[in-house]
């Protein structure tokens, strides 16, 4: 099974998309990156930016799966709005392209990677490189992050024998 994978946010994206067949020991890690949208552009600009991203990932890889994270709650309102506003474009975009979609909250994702509901980000990147090969070098949080809700999205749904 393939999922698209994402860690929401609105200047920074982390977005990855993993594979595990029944049978495979580890799930296989065939994209990742940390999309950014530009200050310069409108609001409605970097939102649209965000969904055609995600769109062409959706339309390149084939996933049968949406794994996203829940909203972290803050302190700044204004960030929980744009916040907000990009999942709802990726949401949009997973039920567009007909995708089954599940979402997890920060800590069942640090439970499922770290098995620690209450562990640090710290935590999180040490265990992601022993979970799954890696092929390439991550140099942001946010691609960690995604990974870490499509293993998640794995460890979840094990009982499950990779149905949708």
């Amino acid at each position: 099974m393939r999922i698209l994978a994402i860690d929401p946010g609105y200047e920074r994206l982390g977005i990855a998309v993993l594979e595990k067949n029944e049978g495979d020991r580890k799930e296989t890690l065939l994209f990742s990156e940390c999309f950014k949208t530009k200050t310069v552009n409108t609001h409605a600009e970097r939102l649209l930016f965000l969904g055609q991203e995600i769109g062409n990932v959706i339309e390149k890889y084939k996933p049968e799966a949406l794994a996203i994270e829940t909203l972290f709650l803050t302190t700044n309102h204004k960030t929980v709005m744009m916040v907000s506003e990009a999942r709802g474009v990726i949401l949009y975009e997973g039920a567009r392209h007909n995708l089954f979609i599940h979402e997890y909250s920060p800590p069942q994702i640090k439970s499922a990677v770290a098995g620690d509901g209450h562990c640090d980000k710290k935590a999180i990147i040490k265990m992601i490189p022993l979970l799954i090969k890696l092929e390439k070098e991550i140099k942001h949080d946010d691609e960690y992050d995604a990974i870490a809700v499509g293993l998640t999205f794995f460890a979840y749904n094990k009982a499950n024998k990779f149905k949708v």
